[in-house]
């Protein structure tokens, strides 16, 4: 515990020391990561369209350290440009077919081989067998059959011929008026089927005529023009990551172009997103009230009774007098230790400079008729704050939000406190959240970027080459999902449905799975800090109003340590956490202990590393 005589005020001096205010959630980098995600993975993009932009019923869940509806607009943006790559690769494909006299098919089939070995396989790190086997057997044999089927063009294209084999064949059994003779001979459409047996290996496939000299040019001339598009698109890509993307540009939110032209839709929900997703009241779905916070990091409650203590006369306490009493020294968090000099205590880094309170209160999104009712305005959040502190209500719920942002936001704490009494009792209640940080893959954007813009052309038509083929599988997705959007906005009556809660975050959904032990350690920092201030301001709180707090004290042995210690004054003893050992003393004088997992895997998102 904290004394009181030993926290710094906010007064008196200290008012440069008071902390600093965190970047714009708009210019942040996890912001910035977001809206390079949506152009390097399709399926986190059409996420975000789809609970933003198709299911406009949807209320957007609380936006901790970003701003969703810049990240809305990037994916919209995205899109569009994707889907006008993607239907000029498909009339390339289409008019590559009909020049050559449909010839140009031959590639068709291992490049989609290709295109669904990848969908098979997923974009999971360590798909499971079932889909990565598969995969593997069916990308090796589109690259073969591609890689022969090229090889075939080159030899036509330049005319070589083999006297033994099939009659100016290049190697493919091809005649030279345009057909096939009475059969491959014994040299079959590959050479020497004794010593290739490519007829057996791939059947019908190795039948196929590659026409005149011509033709193959033209096919593998059309071949390159598709390549090229590839790395246009690429290009594009990178361009557009080192310039409107990048650290420098991207903080000016004014000069960002995906938000202009983007149409009346858009205009009207992001104006309900920006006022949503930073509001003190939180409209919520039943089924997940925390949405848009992350993870649960170990949740915990304590209740003690209210005893007036022998040498004074207790005075009434109500929970926002014990709020009151917490938010003082939370937000002394911030003040930095003496330093010897104001200059070198407001060169002071940490993250807890940057920590912000409010009092929030959570309203479920039943009864509403249209998104816009939801009481936003000061006025009517004021009317549910006084109304949901004192009445400890089941699904109108006050809290007491606390907010930690590290590593750019990347790593957000968020600790909601809410106090109550009742019956002669007060009952504590914590539940804080991590939000972890964004995907690798969004983190080594810039790295990609830079990593293509400054490879040599060599490099950048292997690249090229080598993603040509899926290309035709991809751009036929895109439109499919594209169309599949627009075929939900048309047919799925969002715009005339009743307003809905969050069903996702994409704050959530662009999260990894991990962070690093230095993040790990900001994190366990961050919240022992909160959670010691917090059980620190409800003793004062109950001591200052004349009632004991010996239980109290005796209850919360520790904040921290992978949870809460909780040990009551009679001897028997509860551990919240992961792991934890538990010794008391019975009334017999002998001792016990267990073990307690009462947060476990739900109670604790990050089980063992608390």
């Amino acid at each position: 515990m904290v004394p009181q005589t030993a926290l710094p005020t906010q007064s008196g001096g200290q008012d440069d020391l008071r902390g600093r205010d965190p970047v714009a959630p708009a210019a942040s980098e996890a912001t910035r990561l977001l809206c390079a995600g949506v152009y390097l993975d399709d399926g986190y993009r059409d996420a975000v369209i789809d609970e933003l932009y198709v299911h406009e019923e949807r209320i957007a869940a609380p936006s901790y350290g970003f701003d969703a509806a810049r990240v809305l607009a990037h994916a919209l943006r995205a899109r569009r440009t994707e889907l006008a790559w993607a239907a000029g690769v498909v009339a390339l494909w289409v008019f590559a077919v009909l020049l050559t006299g449909g010839v140009f098919v031959v590639l068709v089939g291992p490049c989609l081989m290709l295109s669904i070995a990848g969908w098979l396989r997923g974009s999971s790190r360590r798909p499971p067998l079932y889909r990565r086997i598969p995969a593997f057997l069916l990308r090796w044999y589109g690259r073969i059959l591609l890689a022969l089927i090229l090889a075939g063009l080159v030899v036509t294209a330049f005319g070589f011929d083999d006297s033994e084999g099939s009659g100016g064949s290049g190697g493919y059994g091809y005649s030279g008026s345009g057909g096939y003779g009475d059969g491959y001979g014994d040299s079959g459409p590959f050479g020497s089927t004794d010593s290739f047996g490519a007829n057996d290996l791939f059947g019908p496939a190795s039948e196929l005529s590659l026409g005149d000299a011509g033709t193959a040019w033209g096919i593998l001339a059309l071949f390159a023009v598709l390549t090229a598009v590839v790395a246009l698109q690429r290009g594009q890509f990178a361009r557009m990551l080192t310039s409107e993307l990048s650290p420098q540009q991207f903080a000016n939110h004014a000069a960002d172009p995906a938000e202009r032209g983007q149409g009346s839709r858009f205009g009207r929900l992001v104006r309900y997103i920006r006022v949503e997703q930073h509001a003190p009241l939180v409209m919520y779905n039943a089924s997940q009230p925390f949405c848009g916070a992350g993870i649960p990091y170990q949740p915990w409650n304590l209740s003690v009774e209210l005893r007036p203590r022998k040498d004074s006369t207790p005075e009434a306490i109500d929970n926002a007098k014990i709020i009151h009493r917490i938010v003082p020294l939370v937000e002394a968090l911030r003040i930095p230790s003496p330093h010897g000099s104001p200059q070198l205590a407001a060169a002071v880094r940490d993250r807890l400079r940057e920590l912000q309170t409010d009092e929030c209160v959570f309203l479920p999104v039943t009864g509403l008729t249209r998104r816009d009712q939801a009481p936003y305005d000061p006025v009517g959040f004021e009317a549910h704050r006084s109304g949901a502190v004192e009445e400890g209500g089941e699904s109108r719920r006050h809290f007491l939000r606390i907010r930690v942002g590290g590593w750019s936001e990347e790593v957000v704490v968020t600790v909601f406190v809410r106090v109550h009494t009742q019956g002669g009792m007060l009952m504590l209640e914590v539940a804080p959240h991590v939000l972890l940080p964004v995907r690798q893959l969004f983190q080594d954007a810039d790295r990609i970027a830079h990593r293509h813009r400054n490879n040599n052309w060599f490099g950048k038509a292997v690249w090229a080459l080598t993603h040509t083929p899926r290309s035709l599988g991809r751009a036929l997705e895109s439109l499919g999902r594209g169309a599949v959007s627009g075929w939900k906005m048309l047919t799925g009556g969002s715009g005339g449905a009743l307003p809905d809660g969050p069903a996702r975050s994409v704050r959530e959904l662009g999260s990894d799975w991990d962070a690093s032990l230095f993040q790990d350690m900001d994190i366990n920092r961050y919240l022992k800090s909160v959670q010691d201030r917090v059980a620190a301001g409800v003793r004062l709180a109950l001591n200052e109003a004349g009632w004991q707090t010996d239980e109290f004290e005796q209850k919360i042995v520790n904040v921290g340590s992978g949870g809460v210690f909780i040990e009551s004054a009679h001897g028997s003893a509860i551990g919240i956490g992961d792991k934890n050992t538990v010794t008391t003393n019975n009334n017999s004088g002998g001792s016990g202990s267990s073990n307690s997992n009462s947060a476990g895997k739900n109670g604790g998102a990050r089980s063992g590393k608390a």
